[in-house]
C-alpha cells in the first residue's frame, strides 16, 4: 500500500485551493475599523458578508493567527449538513417541539442559503446537493434509524427524510454490511477550502481588510468611555462599533476563554483517485455524504476528483485543552480509519492513500453553539459547533450580523442566541472525564460490532456523551 502526504501541510482542501492562496499582510500597526473580527474562518467571514449585505458602508477588519481557512473551516470533512450539534430528540426535551422544529428548519435554511450565495457570487466549491446517508451496518443498527425517523415525524418534518432498505441503499452506494439507511435530503458535499478562500476574496473585493499571521493576544472590552479592541503582538484594531471573537476551538488557548469549550480532534484520511472500474463496483454516483450510527463517528464523502474521504474521532483529548500542529496527525487513528475503509469497501483493499490530516473542533459543555453579544462591552462571540460547523457557521453569521446591528429577526429568537453554556470542569477533572467518555464510546462501538447488538443507551458513558 503506497502512502504519501504531499502538498499543503494543513489539508488536502487548502492544497487544492493553492492557485488562489496568496500572502496577505501581517498587522504591524494600530488601526481603526467599525468592526474587528478575530478569525478568518467561516464564522468570521459569514458575519462580515451579511454585515456588508445590510450596510455596505461598514469598514471591517479580520485577523487570523494563521491563514484564511487555517482552522476547522479548511480541514473539515466537506459536509454541509442540516444536522445540528444537539440531536432533535434532545432539543425536544430542552425546548419543546415547536422550538426544536424551528431549529431544524433553520438548519435546512442554512444549507440552501449557502447554495444561494455560491450561485450569486459565482463560487466554484465543488458543491453538490446530493443528500446525506446514515448507514446501518448490520440489522441491529436499524432501530437507531427508525427512532430518528420517528422523531422527525413528531416534528412534522418527515418530507425531508426517507428510510431506505438494503436494496435502496445499495442503489445509491454499495457498502459492505449495510442493511439500510436514513436519507437526509437537504445536505450537500463540497470542497470547504475552496469555499472559504473564495468567500474571503469576495469580501476583499468589497473593501474588507484581512490580516494573516496576526494572532490576537489580548481582547480589550469597551465601556462608555473607550472602544473595544483586538491586540496582536505588533499592533491593534480599535473597533468603533464592536469586536467579534470567532476563534472556535482556538479560543481555548486564551486564558479567559479556556473553559468555555474544549478542542476535540477529528481526523481524516484520503485515497488516491479511484478508477472507473473501482467506482462501478461501489456506485455512489450522487456524491451523497455518508456516515454511520457509531457513537465514535464515521464520516465519508466522494470528492469531485474521484477520491474517498474517510474521517472520524480517535486523537485523545489533551490535558489543559492543548492544541498543537503535532496533534493534527495521529498514526494509530489514521491507520484505524484506513482499515475501516477496507471493511466498508473490501474491493478497495490495497488502494493508496495520499493525504492524512486533522484538527480541533470546539465543543461546549452542553454541545450547544453560543452566539453572544454584550451591548455594554461591545464584544460579540460565536463558537461551539461540535463538528457541524460548515452549515451552522452560516446561521451564526446571519445571527451575529443581526445582533451587531441590533435587529430582531427570526434567527435571533433561537435558543442558542445569547445562550452561555456552563463552563467545562477545571483540570484534572476535565481531562479525566473527557478521556473516560472517549475511550468508553470506542469500547462500546467495538463490542456492538463483535456481538451484533446495538448499544443500550443506558451506560454511564453513553449518558455522559449524549447530545
Amino acid at each position: 500500500m503506497k502512502e504519501e502526504n504531499s502538498g499543503n501541510a494543513i489539508s488536502y482542501w487548502l492544497d487544492t485551493a493553492k492557485d488562489d492562496i496568496k500572502e496577505r499582510p501581517t498587522l504591524k500597526e494600530s488601526i481603526t475599523a467599525d468592526i474587528a473580527i478575530m478569525g478568518a474562518g467561516f464564522t468570521g467571514l459569514w458575519t462580515a458578508y451579511y454585515l456588508l449585505e445590510k450596510d455596505p458602508s461598514l469598514k471591517i477588519v479580520i485577523m487570523d493567527k494563521g491563514c484564511v481557512g487555517f482552522g476547522a473551516s479548511g480541514r473539515n470533512g466537506g459536509w454541509c449538513s442540516s444536522k445540528f450539534s444537539v440531536s432533535p430528540a434532545t432539543c425536544i426535551k430542552r425546548y419543546g417541539k415547536d422550538i426544536a422544529r424551528q431549529i431544524q428548519l433553520s438548519m435546512f435554511d442554512s444549507v440552501t442559503e449557502i447554495e444561494r450565495v455560491i450561485e450569486k457570487e459565482n463560487i466554484n466549491a465543488d458543491w453538490t446537493l446530493g443528500g446525506s446517508l446514515q448507514i446501518a451496518r448490520g440489522d441491529h443498527h436499524l432501530l437507531t434509524l427508525e427512532k430518528a425517523m420517528a422523531t422527525y415525524q413528531k416534528l412534522d418534518l418527515e418530507e425531508h427524510f426517507q428510510l431506505l432498505d438494503q436494496l435502496q441503499t445499495d442503489q445509491r452506494v454499495r457498502i459492505n454490511g449495510a442493511s439500510g439507511s436514513l436519507l437526509s435530503k437537504t445536505s450537500a458535499v463540497l470542497n470547504p477550502g475552496k469555499l472559504v478562500r473564495r468567500l474571503a476574496e469576495t469580501l476583499e473585493q468589497r473593501g474588507v481588510q484581512i490580516y494573516e499571521n496576526s494572532e490576537v493576544v489580548k481582547v480589550v472590552e469597551g465601556n462608555g468611555r473607550k472602544s473595544p479592541k483586538l491586540v496582536t503582538r505588533n499592533g491593534a484594531v480599535n473597533a468603533k462599533h464592536a469586536i467579534v471573537l470567532a476563534g472556535e476551538a482556538y479560543m481555548t488557548q486564551m486564558r479567559n476563554y479556556q473553559r468555555n469549550l474544549i478542542p476535540m480532534y477529528s481526523l481524516i484520511t484520503l485515497t488516491e483517485p479511484l478508477t472507473e472500474e473501482q467506482w462501478s463496483s461501489i456506485g455512489w454516483g450522487g456524491r451523497e455524504t455518508v456516515g454511520s450510527t457509531r457513537l465514535s463517528v464515521d464520516y465519508l464523502q466522494r470528492t469531485a476528483d474521484g477520491r474517498i474521504l474517510f474521517g472520524g474521532r480517535g486523537q485523545p483529548y489533551q490535558y489543559k485543552s492543548k492544541i498543537s500542529n503535532a496533534f493534527d496527525r495521529h498514526e494509530k487513528t489514521h491507520n484505524a480509519l484506513k482499515e475501516r475503509l477496507y471493511t466498508w469497501f473490501p474491493s478497495l483493499k490495497g488502494i493508496s492513500f495520499t493525504h492524512d490530516w486533522g484538527g480541533p473542533v470546539g465543543v461546549t459543555r452542553d454541545w450547544t453553539p453560543n452566539f453572544l453579544y454584550n451591548k455594554k462591552t461591545k464584544v460579540a462571540s460565536a463558537w461551539g459547533y461540535a463538528g457541524q460547523g460548515v452549515s451552522t457557521t452560516n446561521l451564526g453569521g446571519r445571527i451575529m450580523s443581526d445582533l451587531l446591528l441590533e435587529q430582531q429577526t427570526e434567527v435571533t429568537k433561537l435558543p442558542m442566541v445569547q445562550h452561555k453554556s456552563k463552563k467545562w470542569e477545571p483540570e484534572p477533572f476535565r481531562w479525566m472525564g473527557v478521556r473516560f467518555v472517549q475511550s468508553g464510546l470506542s469500547r462500546i462501538d467495538e463490542k456492538a460490532e463483535l456481538n451484533g447488538k446495538a448499544p443500550s443507551g443506558k451506560t454511564l458513558v453513553e449518558r455522559l456523551g449524549r447530545n
